[in-house]
């Protein structure tokens, strides 16, 4: 299977991950490692990965925040399997990509992409068939929301509007001498 994943032994089931169930721990095809397996720890905000490369054992640790998103991929049929669609952890080094999900049809998969995106807060992106990653096409009429960013002061329209001070709630203060009023009549109103 060329989608990244290593079949189970004695399984015809494709590799399948569950989202809301992190962190997990896998094993995952790598073409440069020693036996060509690779373990991968997925958490909600870091992937760690160890292999070994000429008998060398290393980890790497990545934040989630360094990948540039859950990529939906086309995995092309060969001599050894059928076309797939693959769920992908994409990185800008080809080689730090996770495979998340891998199925037949693209039904599950489109499942998995949204589920997969919105556990990790990465943004959904599709794979073109050149390797290229972009965003899912938009309707004209969607709302794009972005992050909130920090309020400026200084450059900020607000600044020449009033002063700063202004924006202050005043304390009130008692007068020197209170008003005392003794051996008044108090007005109640009854009905």
């Amino acid at each position: 299977m060329s989608a990244g994943g290593v079949m189970p032994s004695g399984s015809s089931r494709l590799p399948r991950l569950d989202p809301f169930t992190l962190p997990v721990q896998f094993h995952a095809r790598d073409v440069a490692a020693d036996e060509q397996v690779r373990i991968v720890e997925l958490h909600r905000k870091r992937v760690v990965m160890r292999r070994s490369i000429a008998g060398m054992r290393m980890a790497m640790s990545l934040p989630v925040s360094n990948y540039l998103g859950v990529a939906l991929q086309i995995v092309a049929p060969d001599d050894t399997s059928d076309g797939a669609v693959a769920v992908v952890l994409a990185h800008a080094d080809a080689a730090l990509a996770v495979p998340l999900f891998t199925a037949a049809t693209g039904v599950d998969a489109l499942t998995q992409w949204r589920a997969w995106g919105h556990v990790l807060g990465l943004p959904l992106l599709v794979a073109d068939a050149d390797g290229s990653l972009r965003e899912p096409m938009r309707s004209p009429d969607a709302v794009r929301i972005a992050r909130p960013q920090a309020r400026r002061r200084r450059g900020s329209p607000l600044k020449r509007r009033r002063p700063r001070i202004l924006a202050r709630r005043r304390a009130s203060r008692l007068p020197k001498a209170p008003r005392i009023h003794r051996e008044e009549r108090e007005i109640i109103a009854r009905s």
